[in-house]
């Protein structure tokens, strides 16, 4: 039987029409915007002013000052702390492992907005854990009211959330890993923190790899927790790249400027996925 050479392209044409409708359009038009100003219908090709204008704009420096802090600190801790858990939960003398499993990651598939609501109020000043600090004899910590611990509140929130999530993974990289390996290792005498950081992370260095970048291009992208959990503030201490862009678009309605810092966005995580792979040294 003989296919006329076009029915492929009849299946494959609903996913590219979806494609160049929903995403491939909203791109283009977005970067050709990233070079105009206005508001409305009423916009002016302004060339790379939008992108000048970046340089100097001291609100877009705190949020980027903001957003890498978040990044430097947040990803090492959720990696190592997912690393651990993954490699308690695979031990073969652990019971009930599908059930830590489960509660470890449970977190994941809360909804963003509800999970920051929740830690909002657990941090209030008259907050539960506020409350649990002083009855322990400590003072009370102004979780949400203070640039530094604020910043420490959104690490610990989406630390609590992503942790299982990387868990998971690094779990069935795990899986892979010849047991012959760990017993061999024994047999010379290595104990299981060496063979932790010479056996367990070197072969799951592609898995790592993958969990940082895509960590990465999420803290780089983070609105929602800062959005919900503090606002931006106190005075842009948690204000992020992403949370200034939604500002700038949706607040002042100056969606060129908007366009620029998306397409900042885009610039700074191509950088820094270049970079991690680059440190890692990965060629695949």
């Amino acid at each position: 039987m003989k296919t006329k050479s076009y029915i492929p392209y009849l299946f494959i044409a609903p996913a590219v029409i979806l494609f160049s409708v929903f995403m491939l359009y909203p791109i283009i038009s977005s970067f050709i915007l990233s070079f105009q100003t206005g508001q409305g219908a009423a916009l002016t090709f302004v060339g790379l002013d939008n992108y000048k204008r970046l340089l100097s704009d001291e609100i877009f420096h705190t949020a980027l000052k903001n957003t890498f802090i978040l990044l430097v600190i947040q990803v090492p801790i959720m990696v190592l702390l997912a690393l651990v858990l993954a490699s308690l939960l695979n031990s073969a003398l652990l019971r009930m492992k599908g059930f830590f499993r489960v509660t470890f990651f449970l977190p994941a598939v809360t909804s963003l907005v509800a999970y920051s609501i929740i830690f909002s109020i657990m941090l209030m000043n008259d907050g539960v854990v506020n409350q649990l600090l002083t009855s322990l004899g400590f003072k009370a910590i102004p979780w949400l009211n203070d640039p530094f611990w604020a910043k420490a509140s959104l690490i610990i929130a989406m630390t609590w959330r992503w942790v299982g999530y990387n868990m998971v993974i690094y779990l069935a990289g795990l899986q892979n890993i010849p047991e012959e390996l760990y017993e061999a290792a024994s047999m010379d005498g290595a104990s299981r923190i060496r063979q932790f950081f010479f056996i367990t992370i070197p072969q799951l260095k592609p898995v790592i790899l993958f969990t940082v970048v895509l960590s990465t291009i999420g803290t780089l992208q983070l609105f929602d927790e800062p959005f919900v959990l503090t606002k931006g503030g106190p005075s842009d201490a948690t204000l992020t790249i992403g949370m200034y862009l939604y500002q700038t678009g949706f607040r002042y309605f100056d969606f060129g400027y908007a366009s620029t810092i998306a397409y900042v966005i885009v610039i700074l995580i191509g950088i820094m996925t270049f970079i991690q792979f680059k440190i890692t040294g990965d060629q695949e």
